[in-house]
């Protein structure tokens, strides 16, 4: 082995290291006198931590790859944070390094993970937000703010509909014991009260049905199949004008008739050619004239009271013996006379209008 000048040895299978004005180190393994050192892979450091190869270029991470120092991965867990402060699924953003995300739990007012709501000590199964954080909805079977019921299922005609809407008639859904269901108030169409429309009920189905007294009784007016018939008068309440012997043209009919033609319900009374008259509770009143003008022997004395209408063109009546004849009638309520006159009263529905009356 010979020593050289800087202290450096040479020699077959030795190592020369050398220090250079810069402060810097060069190791040389040579075998037999012979440098292995090649082009570009002199393997030297400056202080600049990453130089390798030829072209002498830095491994450090650009924006462009996301690897960092170290070959930190930019938005994995304990590297830096990606662009917006975000990081990969399961970590967040802290101080600018992802970590892990805290695990959400429901019912702390805070809103993570796959939470569809949390509203602290507010949830509940009957509230908007429910227990387990999900939100309020008709069909969960649990009976939430603005609805009526909820029973969980698809069936829609069952007592709860798939609207969380309580089954009713009128809802345009035909539920069990329901005919129909046609969802409006008309009464004179084929659905009445979701039921089918039927001679008998009392209304008058538009186009099928002429009259309907709510019997099945023919002879008073409106026959058993609801068609129009010629009044049979004379100790017969009808559902058309009969009139009233010894008057100067005052009828009388019903609205519907019951008790064989003995029961006139809701009556209705005409003067000349002005209809629709509605009796009502007065001292006045004679009963057993009114019967026997009908054809009847006398008054049963029952007598019923209750609300009715009397919107003009009706009107209210009382009994007299005066203004249009001397013989007892129907007069106008307001000043009396009323013959081929329109009717001036039309306060009524107190409860004290005749609803119906019994002859024998």
């Amino acid at each position: 082995m010979t020593a050289t000048p800087g202290g450096s040895t040479t020699g077959a299978g030795e190592t020369s290291a050398a220090l250079t004005e810069a402060g810097e180190t060069s190791t040389t393994a040579s075998t037999g006198g012979a440098s292995t050192e090649g082009p570009g892979s002199s393997g030297s450091t400056d202080g600049l931590t990453g130089l390798t190869g030829d072209s002498g270029e830095s491994t450090a991470g650009s924006e462009e790859t996301g690897v960092g120092e170290g070959g930190c991965i930019n938005g994995t867990q304990d590297c830096p944070c990606n662009a917006l402060d975000t990081c990969n699924d399961g970590l967040t953003c802290d101080a600018g390094v992802c970590v892990p995300a805290a695990l959400p739990v429901c019912g702390d007012g805070m809103l993570a993970g796959t939470e569809e709501c949390d509203a602290g000590a507010e949830n509940g199964d009957t509230k908007l937000c429910k227990a387990d954080c999900t939100l309020q909805k008709c069909g969960d079977s649990f009976v939430g703010p603005g609805e009526g019921c909820d029973d969980g299922n698809q069936v829609d005609n069952d007592a709860c509909s798939n609207a969380c809407v309580p089954a009713a008639c009128g809802d345009q859904v035909v539920q069990v014991g329901e005919a129909c269901d046609d969802g409006n108030v008309n009464d004179l169409d084929a659905c009445i009260a979701c039921k089918a429309a039927a001679c008998g009920d009392t209304f008058v189905q538009a186009g099928v049905e002429e009259c309907d007294d709510g019997n099945v009784n023919s002879g008073d007016g409106c026959s058993a199949a609801c068609k129009k018939e010629v009044p049979k008068c004379g100790g017969f309440f009808t559902t058309g004008w009969c009139p009233q012997v010894g008057t100067k043209d005052q009828s009388t009919r019903c609205e519907s008739v019951s008790n064989n033609g003995k029961t006139c319900n809701n009556p209705f009374i005409k003067y000349g050619f002005v209809e629709n008259g509605v009796p009502a509770s007065h001292p006045g009143n004679d009963f057993n004239q009114w019967c026997q003008q009908l054809g009847f022997g006398s008054f049963s004395g029952q007598v019923s009271y209750g609300n009715r209408p009397c919107l003009a063109p009706q009107g209210k009546l009382f009994g007299c013996a005066q203004y249009d004849e001397n013989v007892w009638h129907w007069c106008d309520w307001q000043d009396g006379p009323w013959y081929n006159q329109q009717l001036d009263h039309h306060m009524c529905n107190d409860g004290q209008e005749i609803t119906s009356i019994t002859c024998q």
